[in-house]
Parts: C-alpha cells; structure tokens; sequence
C-alpha cells in the first residue's frame, strides 16, 4: 500500500492552519500524526480509576507512573524481547495518553473530515493484493509497481490540470526511511530519462524530497489516508475511509486515482467506482 495526497502550493499554508487547529484542540501541537499508533488501546488506562474524568495533566501523570512501573518490572524479567517492545509501544504513544480512545478516534476522525473538505486535493492510492501480484510477470517488486502507479497518476493529474500552455510543475515530498529513499531515488531518475510504463515525465521536477514526518505535518496526512485505506480493506471499516475516499481523484466520475490490485471478483467500493460511475 502506497498513498498520497495532493495539495496545491498556494493551498499548503491555509492547509497547515486548518490540522494546527484540530491538533490544538486536543493538545496535540507539534506532535506527530502516526495513526496507527494513535488509535491503540491503551490497556493502562482502563487500570487507572476514573481516568475519563481526570484532566489532561492529571491523566498524563497517572498513565507515566503506571508504565514506569511496568517497565521496571519487565526490566527484572528475563524476557528481554517483551521489554523491548512494551518500552518501544510506551515511547511511540506518550503524546498520545492524555486522551482516552474515544477522544484520540475523534481525534483522526476529525483530521480525515477535513481532508475530505479540501476540494483542491486529490488523494492518490495503489493497494495491492500481495495473493494476486506476480513480481515474475510485472518484471517488478510490490513497491516498484506501486511507486510507479503513483507516480504516473500524478503526472497525468498535473498534465490534465494544467492552464493553457503553462506547465504544471509538482514535487513529491516522501517519508524519509533510508532504503526506501535510495530505492525510489533511483527509480525517479530512471523514469525522468525513460518515462513510466504509462506516460512520459515532464510535471514532475526532480527526485522525491525525503523528510522527516515527525517533523512536517503535512506529510503525516498520507499516514492517515493509507492507515484509512488500509482498515476499510483489511477490516471493512468505512468510518475514517468514506472521508478520505471522497478525495480520490476522478475522470467523469470514475476513480483513476486510487486502485485496489486484487481479482475481479472484489466488491469493496474502490473496484466498484473504478469500474463504473457508481458502485
């Protein structure tokens, strides 16, 4: 699964401000968006009396000393490999224990809300069935192929975009992971030469920037996009994924935007809008 989500540049600011605003409200400024970390269940909290009805402080205090505890326990214990792990989850989620589950769904619910308000974006997506790609046949890996998909679909979105004879330049900015970022560097060069199997490049400028999510928000977004893509296809769950599914890029109603890799027998709603205008 590779997602992500087009923003005008003069859109870029006004779009900063608006998640700034849904993060302030539950005391989350300056705080990464990692969903899946996010919406876990925190079993300490469901430990600690009363905790819904405790205020940000005090439950931030409550949920510390709790794990502190529980990490010293596990210190002692000679399953290393669970103090490893406990440590890593409680390092992941700790700007996230002020607010019980239901408050950080709201939280994610709330951001995929206003992605769906932004009708200058577009939402590009490629999920792939690993039971039913061949990497033999595509002459590729899953991540090549997917790369390569989103890629071409926001060249062509920048192309068909475009005003009158101007070019419509874009840039993709890329979670910054080491392998990935030499794999997809290599492969950017290669299509800005060659082309993509579908298309020539001519709107995309230059190698994917890689930077820090945790760092830029804007980034995080297609975290939440993905995890929302991810949990309607794994689990059937459309609460976050209606949201964000409304900004998949479309010609005449028809989903280009976003493709779910799979046999032809599949009924979810990104095939059914792909294959027609309406599922």
């Amino acid at each position: 699964m590779l997602a992500g989500l087009s923003i005008p540049i003069e859109s870029w600011r006004q779009c900063e401000k608006d998640i700034d605003s849904v993060k302030s409200k539950y005391r989350l400024q300056s705080t990464e968006i990692h969903t899946g970390w996010l919406i876990r269940n925190y079993t300490e909290q469901n430990k600690i009396k009363d905790f819904e009805n405790l205020d940000y402080d005090r439950r931030k205090f409550e949920v510390e000393k709790y794990r502190k505890t529980e990490l010293l326990k596990l210190q002692k214990s000679p399953n290393h490999k669970l103090y490893k792990q406990t440590k890593k989850t409680f390092e992941k989620t700790r700007d996230y224990i002020h607010l019980t589950k239901h408050q950080r769904s709201e939280f994610i619910e709330e951001i995929a809300k206003t992605i769906r308000g932004w009708k200058f974006s577009r939402l590009f997506a490629e999920c792939i069935d690993k039971i039913h790609f061949d990497p033999s046949r595509a002459n590729k890996g899953i991540n090549e192929q997917a790369f390569e998909q989103l890629v071409s679909r926001f060249e062509q979105y920048l192309n068909i975009t475009k005003k009158g004879r101007s070019i419509n330049y874009g840039l993709l900015i890329h979670d910054n992971n080491e392998t990935v970022a030499k794999k997809h560097t290599e492969l950017m060069k290669a299509f800005h030469k060659k082309g993509t199997f579908w298309t020539s490049i001519k709107n995309i400028i230059e190698t994917p920037l890689f930077v820090n999510s945790e760092l830029t928000g804007m980034v995080q977004l297609a975290d939440v996009c993905a995890y929302s893509i991810r949990r309607y296809l794994e689990n059937k769950d459309e609460k976050l994924f209606d949201h964000v599914f409304e900004r998949a890029d479309r010609k005449n109603h028809i989903v280009v935007g976003i493709r779910h890799f799979t046999d032809e027998t599949c009924v979810c709603k990104i095939c059914a809008y792909h294959r027609a205008k309406s599922p």
